[in-house]
């Protein structure tokens, strides 16, 4: 396990009496008497506003975090009271929600990310969880907003127990906390080395001096701009973004230094989708836009592998004629006995539809987990023209 490592401080900006940690901390009393900035060094943590890890808490990833608004977005000082490191997780993600405590009422079983239960599954609330793999971030509103809850592997009969009101709370989304350093090769990734895909080989870049370096690159970056040919203002992000209009009002140029990218046409991750890989794209046309719409973004992670698979159906829910298929497909049309895509499965690897052959027209995002439905990957018909892996990174 690669270790994190935090830093609190009792005044902010970093100054006053401070404290260093890389676990658990249940309890910051007997080492601070209050707390108003930290500095993440590696590794991501949750903090929590009460000792024992409960109340309301955050997650916080390398970086600064100044004063305590930056921290837990609330303006009460002092508010970190305990702390927990998030491990790295190379495996598998399963968690089975449910709408009453107890493990009662309606259940369903995740293994991706679900925006939304109320969209996906038609629950109204989930007030139970049972974690079988993999870390998980609970989001009290649809599209991971609102308030969170971190969730490591163990049973959740009540949300009540974890001190987040006195009626406790419900989820409406939840997202994996993926490793953002895994491979293939397990842990040899975290030596001062990372592999870059090249075709179906690896090349070995120049060594990295530190973890952050690792991570840093790994986790991508790219450039907005408002106009073409990377000018006028810009903004720079290396992380998901679900709201981009408060950095710029239009977008006609990207850069991608690094990393592999899915932009959207509206926030929260909606509308027109349009995946791009490293690269400079000097005008809304290079990345076959439609305008100059983009109000939200996410990472690709976990894109590069030794493998990639994935299913067809024709039916919904995973029924019907199945069609299994491991490399990119430029006409549907032609290599399918079936042209509609009702469903899909994802073993592998992360893929992109497009709705003309040739890799033209409207693009959709899959990764690894299970669409029951064509609208579950933000179509509005099950016609695919023509797919590809996401190779490159």
């Amino acid at each position: 396990m690669t270790m994190g490592r935090i830093i609190f401080y009792e005044d902010k900006n970093f100054q006053g009496r401070s404290y260093e940690t890389s676990q658990d901390c249940p309890d910051m009393s007997s080492y601070l008497s209050r707390c108003n900035s930290c500095r993440v060094e590696n590794g991501c943590f949750m903090v929590y506003e009460r000792p024992n890890f409960m109340g309301h808490q955050m997650l916080v990833r390398r970086g600064e975090y100044p004063d305590n608004q930056r921290l837990m977005g609330m303006s009460q000082s002092d508010c970190i009271r305990s702390s927990r490191m998030i491990p790295m997780h190379r495996g598998s993600y399963k968690m089975k929600i449910y709408e009453k405590e107890n493990f009662g009422g309606q259940s369903m079983e995740l293994m991706d990310d679900c925006d939304s239960i109320q969209d996906r599954y038609r629950m109204s609330d989930c007030q139970s969880a049972q974690v079988m793999d993999g870390h998980w971030l609970m989001f009290e509103q649809p599209h991971f907003r609102g308030r969170m809850m971190y969730m490591r592997p163990g049973e959740y009969r009540s949300f009540k127990d974890m001190g987040m009101g006195a009626k406790g709370m419900r989820f409406m989304s939840m997202r994996r906390i993926t490793d953002i350093c895994s491979h293939p090769e397990g842990s040899s990734v975290l030596k001062n080395w990372f592999p870059m895909k090249l075709g179906r080989s690896y090349a070995m870049k120049q060594p990295l001096s530190t973890l952050q370096d690792c991570q840093r690159d790994i986790m991508g970056k790219i450039v907005f701009f408002e106009d073409k040919n990377f000018q006028g203002r810009s903004y720079e992000c290396n992380s998901d973004c679900p709201d981009l209009h408060s950095y710029f009002s239009r977008c006609n140029s990207i850069r991608v230094e690094s990393g592999c990218w899915v932009l959207y046409e509206r926030p929260n991750y909606g509308g027109y989708q349009y995946v791009l890989t490293p690269g400079e794209y000097p005008d809304h046309q290079q990345w076959m836009g439609f305008n100059d719409n983009i109000r939200s973004c996410r990472s690709i992670k976990n894109v590069y592998g030794s493998s990639y698979k994935i299913r067809f159906y024709d039916r919904p829910d995973l029924a019907g004629q199945m069609a299994e298929w491991s490399e990119d497909c430029p006409s549907v049309h032609e290599a399918f006995k079936f042209c509609e895509f009702h469903s899909a499965a994802v073993m592998d690897g992360a893929w992109v539809f497009y709705e003309l052959p040739n890799y033209r027209g409207q693009q959709y995002f899959l990764e690894h987990g299970e669409y029951r439905n064509f609208t579950d990957w933000g179509a509005t018909s099950p016609v695919v023209g023509s797919f590809r892996r996401i190779t490159e990174f």
